[in-house]
């Protein structure tokens, strides 16, 4: 996966390239080629340009936030999914003990999957997280339910550990269902056109220069942003940990306390 950081500084060097290019060849066309009916249809077709141009950048980001926003729904999910499943148990009795174990256990691996010290161990599909959680249905088959009562808890268990399985294979499409590149380098494409425009009737001065640059850099930043949400883990913009943490914490208390008890 390509690192949204290093991607927008080669969106605002080439946008930026695009206007000085632009600035550059209005010193070497001649007179007579810049008049105002030449800067008239310039203004009119690139305005087109910039038209298509925001509409596509706000598709793109409210798309991007619908992403992020759903890989935290998930999230939130699923650390409550494990919460849930947890009790179920702990109603079942002594005898899930194991099972309730293999889950705490779980949890840490997959909040250390999906919440890394570094960003870059990022793993949406770890098997060995995955092969713990198939240990924890396992325990849970192994269970003998004495009464009609124990047999609901350990079916709701089990459909509960489905969904969580399901949560797995979510996170990783929904992660691998970014922008596609060739959709990005058009909009860029569009971009460095406009910005060569501006640069072509733009006086020659330290004001247009930042004014560009500055206008370069926002740009740049809202492409940055987009690939940023649309990655959700491992980012500077990144989905929240807490829900995760927060139930392998209370999983920990739990067992703790009831060694005690």
């Amino acid at each position: 996966m390509f690192n949204p950081l290093i991607i927008g500084l080669i969106v605002f060097a080439v946008i930026l390239a695009g206007a000085f290019a632009g600035w550059v060849l209005r010193h070497r066309l001649p007179e007579h080629q810049l008049c105002d009916e030449t800067k008239s249809t310039v203004t009119i077709s690139m305005a087109v340009v910039a038209t298509f141009s925001a509409l596509v950048l706000g598709l793109l980001i409210s798309n991007a936030n619908t992403s992020f926003s759903a890989l935290g729904g998930e999230v939130t999910t699923l650390s409550a999914q494990i919460l849930r499943l947890d009790q179920l148990l702990r109603r079942y009795g002594p005898d899930a003990g194991l099972a309730r174990e293999t889950l705490r256990q779980y949890a840490e691996l997959k909040t250390a999957d999906l919440f890394p010290d570094n960003p870059a161990d990022v793993r949406l599909s770890d098997p060995e997280t995955y092969h713990l959680l198939q240990q924890f249905e396992d325990s849970i088959l192994a269970l003998k339910p004495a009464t009609a009562r124990d047999k609901w808890w350990l079916d709701q268990a089990m459909t509960l550990a489905g969904k969580i399985g399901d949560t797995r294979w979510l996170l990783t499409q929904q992660v691998g269902q970014g922008t596609p590149k060739a959709f990005v380098a058009l909009l860029v494409f569009w971009l460095t056109l406009l910005f060569a425009s501006f640069g072509l009737f733009a006086p020659r001065n330290l004001t247009s220069a930042v004014t560009l640059t500055l206008c370069a850099v926002a740009v740049a930043g809202a492409i940055g942003m987009i690939l940023e949400l649309e990655q959700g883990f491992g980012g500077l913009v990144h989905i929240s940990p807490q829900p995760m943490r927060e139930a392998v914490n209370i999983l920990r208390t739990e067992l703790v306390a009831e060694a005690y008890q």
